[in-house]
């Protein structure tokens, strides 16, 4: 490992020498400057990573080497070294980034002390930058795949949510449709992204505990309460709560939660005094909340609260023609992440996966891939490493006799003759649409299967070229 280095600053001769010595004694680099000027051309070449700098040079004033030096590194360590006497200018030094200030005369062993503790917090610091940019990296990396109009619908209401900052945002969609990774990008993409972001699923914890969870509890509030906790509110500061499966919540709690979205005030179990809450709130459900609010079973008046910023997910099977994109996109992922080669799918495959209907959605999408990529031993992944409820939903909604004329016994290219003059790429697409339409006499499941796409695709491809019904 490399060592650190050290720039020590400071026009006298015996205090560059003491501190040196002692410096490489411990294991540092040490570079020393007499003045301002020698100074600069040494923290530009040398790059320091600490910089002990006397604040009275023959040439310079310290603090305006420390404003110098912050400008073009504002990570680097500065201790400042000063007399007793000028101990306002140490403070005033530490408020324009200087880390710490020792005093003359000194004495060598808090130095030491000072250099070492300057230099683990530095480290720490560093550490933390890493692991949040590791974090924030895989979590970017959990995409949102999609390009029908509904998922695009998705895209625009995440950007206007992201950007009104405080409003409360409800996510709908059945489990698997992606909640929590629309719920991450709006904060990752709001003024909220380098705070916290905290889920809490509310169906998932007992209603005895999820107020403790979410508020925290000061100490004696019940048998066990033995100091005080903060809760996920607090916790959170300015970042956001993302309450998943709020159609869970007891309505005890449901009240108190329309207590934090209203008057942005929460209390601790067992408090006498209201705490202010920063964080915003992203609730999400896979339940249809205007049914539970005519059952009794959700608060109306939170559920209005809750729908002002909605946004609906569309199922898997409304949105087939993100399939293969998907599939491509977890492929690549999992390639990465296991070390897999594998690049695609079989058609056969592909025909499979388009038909399915896909009751767990993009959660049970994932699971199938991932699960084929580790049965697979091949480039390609084929219908024989899909599991059993996709291949006999296949089946039934194709039988036997059928799934052939449907999949290969439409036309083939090898006829089509490409014309001196050139021919637009629309209009055999158009063409092709209308004799797999007149094919299957207009019926659209079929029609899509000959052509190797899913329904909703050649919906759109109809839409686009005028072909009705």
């Amino acid at each position: 490992m490399s060592k650190k280095r050290i720039l020590v600053v400071d026009d006298e001769h015996l205090i560059r020498w003491s501190l040196s010595r002692m410096l490489v004694d411990d294991g540092y680099e040490v570079q020393t400057a007499e003045t301002g000027a020698e100074a600069t051309v040494k923290c530009r070449d040398y790059k320091p990573h600490l910089v002990l700098l006397d604040i009275c040079l023959p040439d310079a004033n310290g603090m305006d080497l420390l404003q110098q030096f912050k400008e073009k590194d504002e990570d680097l360590v500065v201790i400042i070294i000063t007399a007793h006497s000028h101990a306002d200018s140490a403070v005033s030094a530490l408020k324009y980034g200087a880390e710490d200030y020792v005093g003359k005369p000194f004495d060598l062993e808090d130095v030491r002390l000072t250099v070492e503790k300057a230099l683990e917090k530095q480290e720490l610091q560093n550490e933390n930058a890493y692991y949040r940019r590791v974090l924030k990296k895989k979590l970017e990396n959990d995409n949102l795949v999609g390009s029908c109009p509904k998922m695009i619908e998705v895209f625009k209401m995440m950007k206007m949510t992201a950007d009104a900052d405080d409003k409360t945002v409800l996510i709908m969609g059945g489990s698997g449709t992606g909640k929590e990774l629309v719920a991450r990008g709006i904060h990752l993409h709001s003024v909220r992204s380098d705070k916290p972001f905290i889920d809490v699923n509310c169906a998932a914890i007992p209603e005895s505990l999820l107020e403790n969870e979410l508020f925290g509890h000061e100490r004696g509030a019940y048998t066990d309460a033995s100091r005080r906790q903060k809760g996920i509110f607090e916790l959170a500061g300015g970042g956001t709560v993302f309450l998943d499966e709020i159609g869970d919540m007891p309505l005890g709690m449901q009240t108190k939660i329309l207590k934090v979205i209203e008057n942005k005030r929460y209390r601790r179990l067992g408090g006498e005094n209201d705490l202010a809450s920063e964080a915003r709130i992203i609730a999400a459900t896979n339940q249809n909340l205007p049914e539970l609010v005519k059952a009794g079973k959700f608060r109306a008046d939170l559920f209005y609260r809750l729908n002002v910023m909605t946004i609906q997910l569309p199922p898997l099977r409304e949105r087939r023609m993100d399939i293969v994109p998907l599939v491509q996109y977890f492929i690549e992922r999992f390639n990465e992440e296991y070390g897999c080669r594998v690049e695609g799918l079989k058609d056969e495959a592909i025909s499979f996966l388009v038909h399915y209907d896909w009751p767990g959605n993009v959660r049970e999408l994932r699971n199938t891939i991932e699960r084929a990529m580790m049965l697979g031993p091949g480039n390609l992944i084929g219908p024989e490493h899909l599991n059993c409820e996709i291949l006999e939903s296949f089946k039934e909604e194709n039988p036997v006799g059928e799934e052939d004329d449907s999949l290969n016994d439409c036309f083939s290219l090898a006829q089509l003759q490409l014309p001196k003059e050139g021919i637009s790429i629309d209009e055999v697409e158009k063409q092709l649409i209308e004799m797999a339409l007149n094919r299957w006499n207009g019926n659209q499941t079929k029609a899509a299967q000959c052509l190797r796409m899913s329904r909703d695709t050649l919906r759109y491809r109809m839409k686009k070229h005028g072909i009705h019904k």
